[in-house]
């Protein structure tokens, strides 16, 4: 195997994943940032939409625009807050629900279908390797501000 660079082996690895998604959704008219907005949502209660972006990591103005197609469609309404006249409630309609079952299921499949061909040790590796990858980028151990910590 040549000298691959982490991020990458990380980057090839996200953009097959999410290709191989995004053909599963397009059976449905979708895309992969729908299904995850809609697995996002908790499909009784719903969820505030200001609450949606940093859960997902995403940025509030692609949200928005994902959350106006997604209504558009007939997946979701939007109320407002009960509690909190200025927010509003993101709910899943029964198309909503459908088609976040739809998507659960794909990422369901995916899930045990890596578990069945890797084993658990090798996993477990992969989650210790990703979450210390992420733990570092957070605290700021790979770049602080204008110089970079290479050790």
């Amino acid at each position: 195997m040549k000298d691959k660079t982490i991020d990458y082996v990380l980057r090839t690895t996200w953009l097959a994943v999410t290709k191989m998604y995004n053909e599963q959704a397009a059976n449905f008219d979708s895309t992969m940032a729908t299904a995850f907005t809609l697995l996002s949502i908790d499909p009784e209660k719903g969820a505030p939409s200001t609450t949606l972006g940093p859960k997902m990591g995403m940025e509030a103005t692609s949200l928005s625009r994902i959350l106006k197609t997604m209504e558009e469609k007939g997946l979701i309404e939007r109320r407002p807050n009960p509690e909190d006249g200025r927010g509003v409630l993101i709910y899943l309609t029964e198309f909503g629900k459908v088609n976040r079952e739809y998507s659960r299921d794909k990422v369901l499949t995916f899930n045990e279908t890596i578990k069945k061909n890797i084993s658990e040790e090798k996993l477990n590796h992969f989650y210790e390797v990703t979450e210390l990858i992420t733990e570092m980028i957070s605290n700021k151990k790979i770049y602080n501000n204008k110089e970079s910590i290479l050790e």
